[in-house]
């Protein structure tokens, strides 16, 4: 299959669903609590290292997109499918989505303070994952992060039938190391990841990561060099305590 086939099958087979898939996933988050735990830690190191625009690409429906949202993130939607993009803005009309693929992102370089994939790259062939993480490297600022999630497993299974449409796709698992070493040889180092095994109707473990684009070199010196400022800080008010101390030492009527 082409690569014009794959975006083609995807698009069309996620306009088919799009109504009942919203339907069905519509409350899935709110009883997924370690999975809401993760995109809280992941909205507090965003906003920690100073926010910014954030990229929610492969949103769907856009329930992912709205909770990062309600997190205090400036996020927007992006996906292949226009049907998905239409539910989304009807579902969450105060926020942006727009179309596009993850294989060639319309945004500019460096722009981002952080990247979602939240269970979008399932559908991408194996041999293009390392051209979409060197995408979200583009896109990421200095500093900015990648958040993916995934179903874990070495197998992949094609469905031609979903909710009852005629559908043309590919789900592949992945290996949290192995895709922990593609987002590296893209740039993106992992800085933390989750694991956990499946719950009510899921077939196989999930798992997600959160990368990390580096800082160049001189702001990791100017953080570096802060912190031994405030060590230094801290040593010298041992010292003065040390001298108070000495003093009083040498004249007990300061103690009486």
């Amino acid at each position: 299959m082409t690569e014009v086939d794959f975006l083609n099958s995807t698009r069309a087979s996620y306009d088919a669903m799009a109504l009942d898939y919203d339907e069905r996933f519509r409350d899935e988050l709110a009883a997924q609590t370690l999975e809401r735990a993760v995109l809280a830690g992941f909205a507090e190191l965003v906003r920690n290292a100073g926010g910014g625009p954030v990229a929610d690409v492969g949103c769907g429906p856009g329930r992912v997109t709205a909770h990062l949202h309600g997190l205090g993130l400036s996020v927007y939607g992006i996906d292949l499918s226009p049907r998905m993009v239409e539910l989304a803005r009807r579902e969450h009309p105060g926020l942006r989505f727009e179309e596009g693929s993850m294989l060639a992102l319309d945004i500019p370089d460096g722009t981002l303070a952080a990247v979602v994939a939240w269970y979008s790259t399932i559908h991408i062939p194996q041999e293009r994952l390392p051209d979409v993480f060197a995408e979200f490297h583009r896109v990421l600022a200095p500093g900015g992060y990648a958040l993916v999630g995934f179903q874990v497993g070495d197998e992949q299974r094609v469905y031609t039938e979903a909710f009852g449409h005629e559908v043309s796709l590919t789900f592949r698992r992945w290996q949290p190391d192995r895709i922990a070493e593609l987002l590296a040889g893209a740039g993106l180092p992992v800085h933390a990841r989750t694991f956990r095994e499946p719950e009510r109707w899921e077939p196989t473990p999930q798992a997600s990561l959160i990368a990390r684009k580096p800082l160049p070199p001189a702001e990791d010196q100017t953080a570096d060099d802060q912190t031994t400022g405030k060590a230094d800080q801290t040593t010298g008010k041992g010292d003065q305590t040390t001298g108070k101390a000495d003093q009083a030492a040498g004249n007990p009527a300061a103690t009486s």
